[in-house]
This record gives structure tokens, C-alpha cells and sequence, in this order.
């Protein structure tokens, strides 16, 4: 009995914590929250949470994301795409380079291969 207990201690202390993924709007620019999935698996992101949705003056048709502002438990992000633009806050003891890196490395784009290559 004491040797499952010390194994079930061991198992959930290797387990990758995984960060949450708030999703409090019904609203979401196309493509983001498979996206925002991506960067709250990665380690050391502990919340992920998509706020307002507005229209801009720009026409981007790509769905791109940038890191914005530091704020007090870490940043605000921009998720652009046409006309939408949609803010991002990120939990993270992380810093901003880091960051950049999870956001690219989660990019469902970037997988994919460029037309002519």
C-alpha cells in the first residue's frame, strides 16, 4: 500500500502540467482557439484567456498573433485576422522571447508547406 501511494506521488510529479484555457466567449476569431490549445500545453503557461473582440481598419488575411504588453502575471497578446482583432491575455512566469518562440512553435501555419518549395 505504501509503495502504490509513493508511485502514484512519483507518477503525478513527472506529469506535465498543462496550462487551462479559459474560453469565456462564444466569439473567437477562426482559427484561434486551436491556436491558443497549442500554446497552453507548452510548459509554464498557466492560463490562456481570449478577451475582446473588435473590428479594425486593417485587411491581413492571415491569422497572426503578437505579444504586446507585460502586464502583472505576464502579457497581452493581439490575435489579428482581416478586419477582427482579438485580445489574448497569457499567465507566465516566461519571458517575452520565450513566448515568441511558444507562439511560433504553435503556429498551425507553420507546419504546413510553402506553395513552390
Amino acid at each position: 500500500m505504501e509503495k502504490l501511494k509513493a508511485n502514484k506521488k512519483l507518477v503525478q510529479k513527472n506529469k506535465k502540467k498543462m496550462g487551462r484555457l479559459v474560453q469565456n466567449h462564444s466569439t473567437h476569431i477562426e482559427g484561434l482557439i486551436k491556436w491558443l490549445k497549442k500554446i497552453a500545453a507548452s510548459d509554464d503557461i498557466k492560463t490562456v484567456t481570449p478577451a475582446s473582440l473588435s473590428k479594425t481598419n486593417g485587411r491581413g488575411e492571415n491569422l497572426g498573433l503578437k505579444v504586446t504588453v507585460k502586464t502583472k502575471e505576464g502579457y497581452k497578446l493581439l490575435a489579428r485576422k482581416g478586419k477582427l482583432v482579438q485580445e489574448v491575455f497569457l499567465v507566465t512566469s516566461l519571458n517575452e522571447n520565450e513566448i515568441i518562440k511558444i507562439i511560433e512553435k504553435a503556429n498551425p501555419k507553420s507546419s504546413r508547406k510553402k506553395k513552390g518549395c
